[in-house]
């Protein structure tokens, strides 16, 4: 594994590490405006940052923000994933999903007896691949409906985060000013991923993603819910974190 992943805050942040983050989103983003990018980092509660464990530089990050909502009487507690890059050069590398896991894992730990789901926003097929990688059971997906609570809690999170932008009838959001977009190269479907049913979903499900558009999804977070890769992948980042804090 080449990278080192930690949770920090974004007043934690340095200048240097927040320009190089920024410049991590001009390299794969269209249209990243830096008045957006502070306003949307200082947003967020918590930023999850990736080092090269060589050189120590940052080559991927993800913001993270606790939401409260109550749908159908019961009240819910969500984790809104922001702005995530990591470097073309890392695609492949699990420390996000280990470092990401642990701690949501944590924060459910800490507040015992809430319900707990990901709300995740995506505007590119390999964002929303996370969810049947690393969860037996999301929403939207191809092989069955959206239930009832489900797809009221998916509207009533995005509802409350982005306002009129949110298209109920169409599961995505959609904003009205220009928005950052992956840039060409990342954003093609080979023939081999569409081929892909969730992929295809994707594509099917939000098709002005290459002008940004996102579609709105939930994962309910729970140990139950997790992929036995997902699983695996948490232990090792755990173990090799009380590893190096051990030595």
């Amino acid at each position: 594994m080449r990278l080192h992943g930690t949770v920090t805050t974004p007043k934690a942040l340095s200048s240097a590490q927040r320009e190089r983050m920024f410049d991590l989103m001009r390299a794969h983003f269209d249209n990243v405006a830096r008045e957006q990018f502070e306003y949307d980092l200082y947003e967020k509660q918590w930023v999850i940052v990736l080092c090269d464990r060589q050189n120590g530089e940052i080559q991927g990050f993800s913001t993270l923000l606790l939401l409260n909502a109550c749908c159908q009487g019961i009240p819910v507690k969500a984790v809104f994933s922001g702005d995530t890059i990591v470097h073309r050069d890392y695609w492949g590398e699990p420390e996000l999903a280990g470092v990401w896991g642990n701690f949501v894992l944590s924060l459910i730990n800490s507040h015992d007896g809430s319900k707990f789901y990901w709300f995740l926003i995506s505007k590119g097929y390999r964002t929303y691949k996370f969810l049947p990688v690393y969860f037996h059971c999301f929403y939207p997906r191809h092989d069955q409906p959206t239930p009832s609570f489900e797809s009221e809690l998916i509207a009533t999170l995005a509802t409350s985060k982005f306002g009129a932008a949110y298209v109920p009838e169409e599961g995505v959001i959609r904003f009205n000013q220009p928005k950052d977009h992956l840039r060409p190269q990342f954003a093609t479907v080979s023939d081999l991923r569409s081929n892909d049913p969730h992929v295809s979903f994707f594509l099917e499900r939000n098709p002005g993603y290459r002008n940004g558009d996102e579609l709105a999804c939930i994962a309910e977070l729970s140990e139950e819910n997790l992929q036995p890769i997902a699983k695996r992948i948490c232990n090792r980042v755990a173990r090799q974190a009380t590893t190096q804090f051990s030595s």
